[in-house]
């Protein structure tokens, strides 16, 4: 196993629960919120590093649409509408 990190690659174990806490996947639930299990494994400041990451990756999907929406905005409209 070699030493040298790749582009992309997580650099700690906390990186990629960050990257999995950001991410907008999420378990499907009919009728409740969830959040990502990875939460959980995190400490004060991952949280607050997964927030930003994933505040700032929801700018660049709102950028990314047609329609200005970020995924979690889509996700909220579809269970509002029943779409």
């Amino acid at each position: 196993m070699s030493d040298i990190q790749g582009p992309g690659e997580p650099r700690d174990d906390d990186d990629l629960l960050v990257e999995q806490v950001a991410s907008a996947w999420r378990p499907r639930s009919r009728d409740a919120l969830r959040y990502h299990a990875a939460w959980h494994d995190l400490g004060p400041e991952g949280r607050v590093r997964a927030f930003e990451r994933a505040r700032a990756l929801r700018e660049v999907e709102a950028a990314l649409d047609p329609r200005g929406l970020s995924t979690t905005a889509r996700a909220v409209l579809r269970k509002i509408t029943g779409g």
